[in-house]
């Protein structure tokens, strides 16, 4: 099977079956082997944040001498983003190989599996076969019938910032959705919380006595704030002083307060993690398309939020980092989002827009989206394509401006794509 085949019957497959559940990914693990019962877990569950505080404590892990499998999504470039060991997505070859593995066995099943539980498994057996130490395994939606629920009691479960998202399938209050999420704590383990709102915790911590784990806070006094810039944020977190985060924003110093107070946790079970560790790997973490300084001149920043707690966290920073500048937004967004929680304090903040169509099926076209701006007040203007909205907004930004670029996940690879060119093109 080549890479692209693989690829093929990924997406390919559809949801078969109305019966909601673990039972379909467990049968198919029951056929590969149970490789997931053959490896050890951090489980990292919320409605933000979870990928940041996936990919910070996998790099602390990793810096610590661990062999780390990381499990995200979705994906901004390319799919292998999804599955990494060690900081390495995937190889083609690998991804191939190991779907034609499954394919048989999903095929052989009577109720077959969804795509997300498909690339589940594949990529369990991924960690499985590279031995891995220890996985950071992001949720994908919720967390109690999310297929990567299927795993034995980790050693540790994270839940995140917990927000209004996906509520036809999660609920419609917070209480809700964070006994949704919070069933991710298994029996005997460690719950580290980002701390929320009292009735939230105490869904979370019901759960924890229930199953006998220990209930802990992530400790944001801890974390220090001392100096912000649009290269990186420093800190100091108890005995360590100035310590550089590259994840831009107040909220990233919450989800790194939460990283920390997990590498405690996991101290106390033995893992072996320096100081030394701690600094190195929260210094070189990323996390593409989460206010990231694609180009610092021109200054050009992409944003993936699309929730209303992502654009709270959005509007705080373009607050922090982007003033006195002319501010020009080029965006998009799909046709079932929350527009006016999306654009209406924006609004107040951008010179102008630039409105772009994301390429996904359940986009809204840029002239529709225009045409909603231009009813709150603002200019905007429609562009046919990513291409030429990026240069456009570049143009009306001028050397004095900025471009802010947000929406839509599903355009931020083309968005960076074509503003790193742009940016290229400029300084020959």
């Amino acid at each position: 099977m080549t890479y692209e085949k693989a690829l093929e019957y990924i997406h390919s497959v559809s949801w078969k079956g109305s019966r909601p559940g673990l039972e379909r990914t467990r049968e198919l693990l029951t056929l590969m082997g149970n490789p997931e019962k053959k490896l050890s877990f951090i489980h990292i569950a919320g409605t933000n944040g979870k990928g940041s505080t996936a990919s910070m404590s996998a790099n602390v892990l990793l810096s610590a001498g661990y062999k780390v499998g990381l499990y995200t999504s979705p994906f901004i470039f390319e799919f292998n983003e999804r599955m990494r060991v060690n900081g390495e997505n995937i190889s083609n070859q690998e991804l191939a190989e190991i779907t034609e593995f499954v394919m048989p066995l999903a095929e052989s099943m009577e109720d077959k599996p969804t795509e997300f539980e498909l690339v589940t498994c594949i990529a369990f057996e991924y960690f499985y076969r590279h031995r891995c130490d220890i996985v950071c395994l992001e949720v994908g939606m919720g967390g109690e019938l999310d297929s990567t629920n299927v795993i034995e009691p980790p050693v540790a479960s994270v839940i995140t910032n917990i927000g209004l998202d996906h509520t036809e399938f999660l609920g419609d209050t917070l209480e809700k959705i964070a006994e949704t999420k919070s069933k991710i704590i298994k029996e005997n383990s460690i719950a580290v919380v980002y701390p929320s709102t009292p009735s939230v915790e105490e869904v979370i911590e019901k759960r924890c006595k229930e199953v006998n784990s220990l209930f802990l806070k992530a400790d944001f006094e801890a974390v220090v704030p001392v100096s912000a810039s649009l290269e990186f944020q420093e800190f100091d977190w108890k005995g360590l002083k100035s310590i550089k985060l590259h994840l831009l924003g107040e909220h990233q110093l919450k989800n790194v307060a939460t990283v920390l107070t997990l590498m405690e946790a996991l101290r106390s079970k033995g893992f072996a993690i320096t100081d030394q560790a701690i600094r190195e790997g929260i210094e070189t973490a990323v996390w593409q398309g989460r206010f990231e300084v694609v180009s610092h001149n021109p200054l050009f920043v992409v944003d993936g939020g699309h929730n209303p707690q992502c654009i709270e966290s959005l509007v705080k920073n373009v607050k922090s980092y982007i003033t006195q500048r002319p501010l020009i937004v080029l965006t998009g967004v799909l046709a079932d989002k929350d527009y006016n929680s999306m654009y209406s304090e924006m609004s107040s903040l951008a010179d102008e827009f630039v409105t772009v169509t994301p390429p996904n099926p359940r986009a809204l076209t840029s002239d529709k989206l225009a045409e909603y701006i231009i009813s709150l007040g603002k200019k905007a203007t429609p562009c046919n394509s990513i291409a030429e909205g990026v240069a456009l907004a570049k143009a009306k930004a001028g050397e004095r401006g900025a471009v802010l670029a947000y929406g839509s996940l599903y355009m931020v690879a083309d968005v960076e794509q074509n503003a790193k060119a742009f940016c290229n093109e400029i300084r020959r």
